[in-house]
This record gives C-alpha cells, structure tokens and sequence, in this order.
C-alpha cells in the first residue's frame, strides 16, 4: 500500500509506481480530486488504473465521477455502517479482481 500527504505526492506516486488501484478522496489538499482524476486519466502511464472515488459528496454525483473517469465510487457515509469496512474491502476487492480479469485479457 503506497499512501500520500497531499494530491500533488499522490499524482506523482501513481505515475512512478504504477499502482493496481487508486483510492482517491475528492477533497485534498492542492490539487482537488478532480483534477486528480483528469490526471490520471489524461496520462497514458496511469490511464488504465482503476480509480476509487471515496467521498462525501452527494450518491447523485456518482455519475459526473464515473464520467470524468472513475471506476468506482465508495461514500465516506457507508464507512460510518456497522459493517462499512467490509462493504469497502468488498468494494476494493472487486475492482481489484476486475482489473486482473482485463489484464488477462478476459
């Protein structure tokens, strides 16, 4: 696991070492989670990591994130559940499966 201080260390992180998924919160410090994404996104190095939105943005702007390039997104309200770990976990580990599938080219 690769962690960051601030968006500018992440960004620089993920396109150094290649991670298999990216957990990006969409309010950090220097750049916004935004700018991330589109990042990532616009670098053919890191084009193809999954993204992890976790957020306390409304489920409403699930949709803008996995248009701007989002894999996936997790709210932060879920992780205050009972079982919101695990529903997170889960959430990590599907996307890590599904990453692995295309890589295998299935």
């Amino acid at each position: 696991m690769i962690t960051a201080a601030d968006s500018e260390e992440g960004l620089r992180l993920a396109q150094e070492r290649k991670p298999d998924l990216v957990v990006l919160d969409m309010l950090l410090p220097k750049l916004s989670g935004p700018e991330v994404l589109r990042a990532l996104r616009k670098d053919e190095e890191t084009a193809s990591i999954p993204v992890l939105v976790l957020t306390s943005l409304p489920q409403c702007n699930e949709h803008k994130l996995i248009k701007e390039g989002a894999t996936s997104y997790f709210a932060k309200s879920e992780l205050m559940l009972d079982k919101g770990a695990t529903l997170f976990a889960d959430a990590v580990e599907r996307m890590l499966l599904k990453a692995g599938a295309k890589a295998a080219g299935r």
